[in-house]
């Protein structure tokens, strides 16, 4: 019997224990519950909604994103048996900057009916001005009818109770990075979109200095000018991969990795290799320059690998789209070095015919008409091992260079002027394909210069546009010209503010917190 009535007595406590803890959720979520909110800007037309708390959220079944920057008056919750009455009653309250509470009907996302006590207290500044409206949300749909006290009898009863706050209260908007750990970069921070284009410039310097050596044979080991500087450029080239393994970038499902050893990792599988090999002292491996087994000439094509690194230029070039004119001048520049580039494959071509021989290459006809002709010279076998003759004399170096990139470009641009043209098989066959890939690459090209003139003017067409359909409207309708003008006048002004841009829209293409951050900011004042 007294086991029995010790287990009747911890059953009987064990549920006051249950009741009590029931009750102490079911006042929380009273409170959570009371603490439904919105602030609202008083200072713009219709009072939209720069915040909104998560209570209201789950009343209301919307999301923030949903919510921020519509009308305080809920016009979004509106139904069939919202009071007429009532909404004129709210207008009338925002209108006058007044406090006042109402019960009104209003609807949940999925159309679910929701009785409501609202609250509307105005806020003000320092200067006692109304800067934000505080609207608060009780669910009193429980009760179905709403309650008459003492207190909220009358609720036509004007109260004039004002909140005050100062600047040191007042909630102040702070636009919030991403976390890294201390020795991580943002992908998009100022010191990384500097360093970007100054490897973008170190980039097409490569570009451009590389096959104009391996084609012209410019650089020997008694250059010390052109070796010092490009020493610097991979020593560069080799800080650059130091910080892309310190570098964020975004994932996957567009977050931002700032974890050390995921950066890592992504480096190394992406684009570890081929940053590493544009990097490398390949002028070091000139001492075998003079070495009989040309080994120094192999390590010199191999200075080639550096172009690697326009593969970095497509990644760089992405986040620059929206600068017109930064765009239309790297694709000159692009169109430059491709001009560039077969110039020196066009002189190679004429070298190497003119070293088997060939006497009606254009390099030999070049030298003919400049008065610098070539000559042969038969080396002793000690000196030359294959024992052919050797190529001296001709043109200059700069004159050849200018010959071969004049030919490219007319090639490029269909102008073909005639006075340099392809002789051998070699140079017939080169001429082909370089006019197929002349033929692709200029209308590529020219099409984005000319889609980025047009983007670069839209605005003011689409500007002149609205004014020509404002003033046909006019005309049409008779309109008087004090009226007109004030209409020209306004269309004018909302124009300087908003240039052109449909706010919405462009808010639509953010994630929703990211919405409701921008939404904060942009009603910051």
């Amino acid at each position: 019997m007294r086991r029995r009535f010790k287990r009747k007595k911890k059953k009987k406590g064990g549920e006051e224990e249950e009741k009590q803890g029931n009750e102490g959720e079911e006042e929380k979520e009273e409170k959570k519950a009371d603490s439904s909110f919105l602030l609202a800007n008083a200072q713009i037309v219709d009072f939209p909604i720069v915040y909104c708390n998560e209570s209201f959220c789950k009343i209301s079944g919307y999301n923030r994103a949903e919510v921020v920057q519509k009308p305080c008056r809920c016009t979004f919750m509106y139904g069939e048996l919202t009071d007429k009455e009532t909404i004129s009653r709210i207008d009338e309250v925002l209108e006058n900057q007044l406090h006042d509470q109402f019960e009104i009907l209003l609807y949940k996302k999925n159309k679910t009916p929701l009785w409501l006590l609202l609250q509307i207290a105005p806020i003000k500044n320092e200067r006692d001005l109304v800067v934000l409206f505080l609207l608060t949300f009780r669910d009193i749909t429980a009760l179905k009818q709403p309650i008459e006290t003492e207190d909220t009898k009358g609720g036509n009863k004007n109260y004039q109770i004002n909140i005050y706050l100062n600047a040191d209260v007042m909630p102040q908007y702070r636009q919030e990075a991403p976390k890294t750990p201390p020795h991580i970069l943002l992908h998009y921070c100022a010191f990384k979109a500097i360093w970007d284009w100054v490897i973008l410039c170190l980039t097409f310097y490569t570009a451009i200095m590389v096959p104009y050596n391996v084609a012209f044979k410019n650089k020997t080991s008694e250059d010390v000018s052109l070796l010092v500087v490009d020493s610097i450029v991979d020593v560069i080239f080799f800080i650059d991969i130091v910080l892309n393994f310190h570098t964020t970038f975004v994932g996957p499902g567009g977050e931002v990795v700032s974890d050390p050893k995921v950066i890592r990792m992504n480096y190394l599988k992406s684009w570890f290799v081929i940053d590493l090999l544009s990097c490398l002292p390949y002028d070091v491996f000139n001492a075998f320059d003079h070495d009989e087994d040309g080994i120094g000439s192999l390590f010199s094509a191999l200075k080639v690998v550096r172009l690697l690194r326009l593969g970095r230029v497509v990644r760089k070039l992405d986040r620059y789209l929206e600068y017109g004119a930064a765009m239309l001048i790297l694709l000159l520049c692009f169109y430059m070095l491709v001009a560039h580039w077969l110039a020196c494959i066009w002189y190679s071509i004429g070298r190497s015919d003119a070293d088997n021989g060939i006497q009606y290459s254009w390099l030999w006809k070049l030298a003919n008409v400049t008065q610098t002709p070539y000559s042969y010279i038969w080396p002793n076998e000690s000196q030359s091992p294959s024992g052919g003759p050797e190529l001296v004399h001709g043109p200059t170096r700069r004159t050849m260079y200018v010959t071969a990139l004049y030919f490219t470009m007319t090639c490029m641009t269909s102008v073909g002027f005639g006075n340099v043209a392809a002789e051998t098989d070699n140079e017939k066959i080169f001429t082909i394909c370089m006019m197929i890939i002349a033929a692709l690459l200029y209308a590529t090209i020219f099409g984005h210069v000319t889609t980025i003139i047009q983007q670069m003017t839209s605005a003011t067409a689409k500007y002149h546009d609205m004014l020509n359909n404002v003033r046909e409207f006019m005309k049409l309708h008779e309109v008087p010209k004090a009226l007109s003008e004030r209409v020209m006048d306004y269309v004018v002004s909302t124009w300087a503010m908003t240039k052109g841009l449909d706010t919405d829209k462009v808010l639509n293409y953010c994630p929703k917190d990211m919405k409701a951050d921008i939404c904060v900011h942009l009603n910051r004042k």
